[in-house]
């Protein structure tokens, strides 16, 4: 008699396991994530195929061997580490360098790579292990949560390396004087661009260089900004800017494969090599005699340009940082005006990149803000106009790029007038909408001891 009771809890248990994996939210972010793990076994293959290590064994070799980039797994470990305590934080960087020091000194001694970042790996495994072995309920959850999402950075990073590997060997042709053409409608801004900050050297080439390379680090300071109450709340905002990055890094890939373009400093400029054109950028401006067509390109250089991605990250960045502190704002402002002017000062995009990045981004932003706060029909609206406005941005620079040439006074104001109206309908599709942090509740009761174990 005494083990019915066991019996039926265990049961029960069960019961509303199950029952909340019925939810349709839960089998929302099930489907997803099963989704995403199927891409990411699919890179994998796909990687193997041109023999390299696809995204999950470059990952997983981080565990024991020197890391590709440690301040980004750092990043990853700071995004897990909002879920928990100031305490468990502190235990938990130091775990992390502790483990980084041993790692340092047996790569000394067997000669081996130097680098760190294993120990903030092993800490956000660990965090893992702790959550289904230690942690129950809503609690278990909230880690999981964020062990998910410090994996996913660096999961992200690592499927776009793969992305681009794919693009430079599936894509031997590139459209790179079809967007030349078009860009005249816009008065060559990368030419324009280019000669600024050549002119500025090296100050401005070193500034424009530093920013342009840790736009991931800000993005990963405002998402620390926006999470700052997730421990306090136990619950992470119905929206953040972690989210849009990383859905704006795997979407945005999937054009590359659609219209593959290496940029004006590979296909006019000395970074070319003998696949350029010619050593036009940025002084020269190409002329464009006829109608353009596609161009052979090596299999090295990535087919990243279209759209522009640092464009479609920094506008993203921009966004989410209207909400923040004054300095939060300013940053967000300094890092969008000097993102564009890298992307087109080094020659890695022409401006037609730059407009459809913005379109891409507002797009993207838009629906992951309404899948996180429901759908509703000014939402659908924009983003089947942003859909729409890149579909069209798109297509015009591959069919009417000599028309846009011939009558720039025309195409030029109509190319700025569709970005500034997707940028008017985000305006005010989220205007008047909550912010984007959840709103502040009383933290819930501590759960009991053994439900509350600490990291070691």
């Amino acid at each position: 008699m005494k083990s019915i009771p066991t019996r039926i809890s265990s049961r029960g248990d069960r019961g509303s396991l199950f029952a909340a994996l019925r939810r349709p939210r839960a089998v929302l972010w099930t489907a997803a994530g099963v989704v995403t793990l199927g891409f990411l076994i699919a890179l994998e293959f796909a990687a193997r195929h041109y023999g390299v290590r696809g995204p999950i064994t470059n990952q997983a070799r981080e565990v024991v061997f020197a890391p590709d980039s440690g301040p980004l797994l750092y990043a990853g470990l700071a995004l897990t580490m909002v879920v928990l305590t100031w305490r468990q934080r502190f235990v938990a960087a130091g775990a992390a360098i502790g483990i980084d020091v041993v790692f340092w000194l047996v790569r000394w001694v067997a000669g081996a790579d130097m680098n760190f970042g294993n120990g903030a790996l092993w800490v956000v495994l660990g965090c893992a292990v702790v959550a289904v072995t230690r942690r129950r309920g809503g609690e278990r959850t909230l880690l999981l949560k964020g062990v998910g999402l410090g994996l996913l950075l660096v999961a992200g990073h690592k499927t776009g390396d793969t992305w681009l590997l794919i693009t430079s060997e599936t894509r031997k042709a590139v459209l790179d004087p079809y967007v030349a053409t078009a860009d005249q409608a816009l008065g060559n801004p990368s030419w324009l661009v280019g000669r600024f900050v050549e002119a500025t050297e090296p100050v401005g080439d070193h500034v424009l260089h530093l920013v342009y390379g840790q736009l991931p680090l800000a993005a990963a300071l405002v998402g620390l900004y926006q999470l700052r109450h997730v421990a306090a709340e136990r619950r992470f905002p119905s929206h953040h800017l972690v989210r849009t990055f990383l859905a704006i890094g795997l979407l945005g890939p999937a054009i590359y494969m659609i219209f593959p373009v290496v940029g004006p400093v590979f296909a006019y400029g000395a970074d070319g090599g003998q696949w350029a054109v010619a050593n036009l950028w940025p002084h020269t401006l190409p002329q464009t005699g006829g109608a353009p067509h596609s161009m052979p390109f090596d299999e090295i250089t990535p087919r990243n340009c279209m759209p522009s991605l640092h464009t479609a990250w920094a506008t993203t960045l921009f966004v989410h940082s209207r909400r923040g502190s004054r300095g939060i704002r300013f940053a967000g402002t300094f890092w969008l005006v000097a993102t564009l002017t890298a992307t087109l000062g080094f020659g890695y995009h022409y401006g037609a990149d730059l407009i459809a990045g913005v379109v891409f981004a507002l797009t993207v932003e838009t629906a992951m803000r309404s899948f996180a706060r429901g759908w509703d029909r000014a939402g659908i609206r924009l983003v089947a106009y942003g859909t729409t406005v890149f579909a069209v941005l798109l297509v015009s620079y591959r069919y009417l790029p000599v028309e846009m040439a011939e009558h720039p006074w025309a195409a030029g104001p109509l190319l700025v007038l569709a970005m500034a109206s997707v940028i008017l309908g985000y305006v005010r599709t989220t205007g008047p909408r909550e912010p984007v942090a959840a709103p502040t509740r009383q933290p819930e009761p501590p759960q009991p001891a053994e439900q509350q174990p600490e990291l070691v």
